[in-house]
């Protein structure tokens, strides 16, 4: 729930809205579009050395667009990544 409503579809702020997040989707994972494609599946496609051109073969129902934006949503989620500092001095070491 956010501010009272139910959480049906939220539209990420990448270009044109291409990331779509629904609960019943892809068990929840961010998708392209609506489609059944997750922004991990073309990142994983990519991080394994297909080309973009390879991807849009593969998958005619993307676009290079939709490529952009899963890049996006990657490097937008890289920079919000936060490691939380477990080593808390003690005694001994402070």
């Amino acid at each position: 729930m956010i501010d009272g409503l139910a959480l049906r579809t939220l539209s990420l702020m990448t270009p044109l809205g291409r990331i779509t997040i629904k609960p019943g989707r892809r068990s929840g994972k961010p998708c392209i579009r609506s489609l059944r494609i997750t922004v991990s599946d073309v990142l994983d496609y990519l991080a394994s050395g297909m080309s973009v051109e390879d991807v849009l073969r593969d998958f005619p129902d993307l676009t290079r667009d939709d490529i952009y934006a899963c890049l996006a949503f990657g490097a937008d989620r890289e920079r919000r990544l936060v490691v939380a500092d477990t080593h808390r001095p003690t005694a001994a070491t402070s």
